[in-house]
């Protein structure tokens, strides 16, 4: 028994190169943005899920389903940025607490 060997293989394509990331500091408002940017977006699921709660109880029309959905992106949301913040914060004691 042989097996057709099929000379329409693909040619084989070279890997590209990867560079490393600079050593060059950067100017620090980077970080500052994307905390501040954090912030926003639990403050706009909190908001969300308390017009939602609002829309239900007035009786506006809010289906049950979207109300909890949009609670629990908040709570999730929250819970996310906590622990972040909270190995923000383990890190920055860490450092502080090398010797030079």
């Amino acid at each position: 028994m042989t097996l057709p060997i099929s000379p329409a293989l693909p040619p084989i394509q070279s890997i590209p190169s990867i560079k490393p990331p600079s050593i060059e500091p950067s100017s620090g408002g980077e970080f500052q943005s994307m905390f501040a940017t954090a912030i926003s977006n639990v403050e706009g699921f909190r908001k969300d899920a308390d017009t939602k709660i609002g829309n239900f109880l007035a009786g506006e029309g809010e289906e049950l389903h979207n109300v909890i959905m949009s609670t629990q992106k908040a709570q999730l949301s929250f819970e996310l940025f906590q622990g972040v913040r909270n190995k923000v914060v383990q890190a920055y004691q860490e450092v502080m607490r090398m010797q030079m």
